[in-house]
């Protein structure tokens, strides 16, 4: 196994700033989604297949909505810490933080 890279202060920043951005998206995304059906369930009341919308929306499209905030939070994570550890070691001079 390779060794982590120790990143600068700077890139640690630019790290926690994006994450904490990407946190708070994805978290008012779950907020929207856990409580819209909820609150606007009287205006979304529309026949579906035999089913009222709302019904639909609570039960199946809010499972489907947060299943997806999880796998883009670990794509998304994934990419920055890629970009972040990738990055710092080329600025040092081209290591590519990998042992050999």
């Amino acid at each position: 196994m390779g060794q982590n890279p120790v990143m600068s202060d700077a890139s640690r920043d630019t790290y926690w700033r994006r994450a904490r951005r990407l946190t708070v998206g994805l978290l008012l995304a779950w907020a929207v989604i856990a409580f819209a059906p909820v609150v606007f369930a009287r205006e979304l009341s529309v026949e579906v297949f035999g089913w009222p919308l709302a019904f639909w929306l609570a039960s199946q499209g809010a499972l489907i909505g947060f299943c997806v905030i999880v796998v883009v939070y670990a794509w998304r994570m994934r990419r920055l810490e890629v970009e972040v550890t990738h990055a710092e070691p080329a600025a040092e001079g081209g290591m590519t933080g990998r042992s050999t």
